[in-house]
């Protein structure tokens, strides 16, 4: 199993990368041991980043990855027999150990999505730099830095979510159209300010439907709905587009006072507002459901 030297680490934090992080003024419009997996030979597939690496601090983390060969993403549909699960492993930027004995098995997330992936998920209590390596790969594994919480300015589970003014349809705050799904979805009728001092949870989901290159929008604001049907009123939920209007050029305030460069994210909060779960990138009903669970929601 391959692992990077400190060189190797910087090439491939700029090669595969997380196809999700842009610039804030131009946000994308957005089992075994050995080497097949569900009839998938995995030798000369690289690990894809579906989370943004300038964000992650330590403790509990989320790193979905997706699986990439010569020709770029795995689709989902792309013919492929997608293993149900995968093997990671975790250490430090030198090979060394950080106290995982066993991989990781991974489920696949392959509904509603278009590239299927596998959301990774462990802790890690400090600062510094690790590798991700898949079982059953020759090449060499995904870097994953953790900053101080200091150095983040997004906001962090644990720390009380900003309280800011979304638009609504009301008060649509010079955002048109304030949804660009097809039909709009029915999650702009309460302003996020408001939301967060109303006792209940919230989920707010920033992303915009019919600019996201990635493709993973759509599908999150669908997870979203499904979520919604799931639990009613117990939470309340609120969409929030990324740009001002349909050229897709200027990010809207609810962006840019939360300094984001990557989409879709949604932010979950407790009912005293505080943000206690947050998924970046791509997700689907089945992990949106499960994190609300997970929190007490259900």
């Amino acid at each position: 199993m391959a692992n990077l030297s400190r060189r190797q680490f910087l090439a491939r934090s700029a090669g595969w990368g997380a196809m999700t992080i842009v610039a804030p003024s131009a946000l994308a419009a957005c089992g075994g041991s050995g080497k097949t997996r569900g009839g998938f030979d995995l030798s000369k597939i690289n690990l894809v980043k579906r989370f943004p690496s300038d964000v992650q601090v330590p403790g509990r983390l989320r790193l979905p990855f997706s699986l990439g060969d010569a020709n770029g993403v795995v689709a989902t549909d792309g013919g492929y027999e997608i293993p149900d699960t995968l093997q990671f492993t975790v250490t430090d930027i030198d090979g060394m150990s950080v106290g995982f004995e066993d991989p990781f098995i991974v489920s696949s997330h392959v509904t509603d999505v278009p590239q299927p992936y596998w959301p990774l998920e462990l802790e890690l209590d400090k600062v510094g730099l690790y590798v991700v390596n898949l079982v059953g790969s020759d090449q060499p594994g995904s870097s994953i830095q953790l900053f101080d919480r200091k150095e983040i300015d997004v906001p962090l589970v644990g720390d009380p979510l900003p309280p800011i003014d979304t638009p609504t349809t009301t008060n649509p705050l010079d955002v048109n159209p304030v949804c660009t799904r097809e039909p709009a979805c029915p999650l702009h009728d309460v302003n996020l300010r408001d939301a967060l001092q109303s006792g209940k949870p919230v989920a707010y989901l920033l992303g915009t439907p019919a600019y996201c290159q990635t493709g993973t929008c759509s599908p999150a604001l669908d997870a979203l709905l499904a979520a919604r049907d799931a639990v009613g009123d117990a939470v309340t939920f609120i969409h929030a587009e990324i740009y001002t209007d349909s050229a897709a050029t200027t990010p809207a305030k609810a962006v840019t006072k939360y300094n984001l460069s990557f989409e879709p994210v949604l932010f979950i909060t407790n009912a005293d507002g505080v943000l206690v779960d947050r998924l970046d990138a791509i997700f689907d009903a089945r992990e949106v459901k499960a994190v609300l669970a997970r929190n007490g929601i259900s």
